[in-house]
């Protein structure tokens, strides 16, 4: 697996985003490397090709990362300034195709995207709109095409995080890991799990990536587990339940 550094304008730089975006976290000390080594590791899977969707891309810390590996960069967000980010850019001369709207009902036809990608967006829906999320990741992404998300793993650590940082983990995540990674079961092929450890290797796991394909041969252990070593693994759902 290659290493992915990720690049960043001055943080002065970004815009189009509220309050709540955790921009404003990437320079404080330990919490900002967690912010930016969850991207590095989202990033690490992704295989690069034609085009790439970004669902949630908030200031769009990712975009210089993903101009080196894709044709055309496509975003959807739900609450971000699309003219100011897009702007932002532009001057970089790097061409983007922002537009806001909901990953439930995704605005793009079939087959038609690469690879989608997701930071820490898939725990902020309800479970019962896990499964109609991956039925448009699905539909939209060319046969063979991956999907590369990232979630928070709730531990004590996350939420004393939440706390620091002056609110209550229930109030932002309604859905866990295993919510997200059971759903993505569901609709897609496994790939790959990866979990992210606190700083100095304390507090145990605290985020978890996961690559999924639209297509492939499922692969599922007696008891649902399939270990690729390392801290990478999944945990499908029993095929007998379904």
């Amino acid at each position: 697996m290659h290493h992915v550094q990720l690049k960043l304008l001055p943080l002065n730089e970004y815009s189009g985003v509220d309050e709540n975006d955790p921009i404003k976290f990437y320079n404080i000390p330990i919490i900002g490397k967690m912010y930016r080594r969850r991207i590095e590791l989202c990033l690490e899977e992704l295989i690069g090709g034609e085009k790439i969707l970004e669902i949630g891309f908030g200031s769009g810390v990712s975009f210089l990362n993903l101009n080196d590996t894709y044709k055309e960069i496509y975003g959807l967000d739900l609450t971000a300034d699309v003219n100011l980010v897009q702007k932002k850019f532009t001057e970089k001369n790097i061409r983007l195709n922002l537009e806001n709207g909901n990953i439930l009902s995704l605005p793009y036809p079939d087959n038609y995207f690469d690879s989608v990608l997701l930071i820490s967006i898939l725990e902020h829906l309800k479970t019962s709109d896990q499964d109609q999320a991956f039925k448009e990741i699905k539909r939209v992404l060319k046969p063979g095409g991956q999907v590369v998300y990232g979630v928070p793993i709730e531990r004590p650590f996350m939420v004393m995080m939440f706390h620091m940082l002056g609110t209550d983990i229930r109030s932002y995540h309604f859905s866990t890991e295993n919510d997200v990674c059971a759903a993505a079961s569901r609709h897609l092929i496994p790939i790959n799990i990866k979990k992210m450890t606190g700083p100095m290797g304390l507090f145990g796991d605290v985020y978890e990536i996961g690559h999924f394909e639209k297509k492939g041969n499922r692969i599922v252990s007696k008891n649902c587990e399939i270990f690729f070593g390392g801290n990478s693994k999944i945990i499908l759902p029993d095929p007998n339940s379904r």
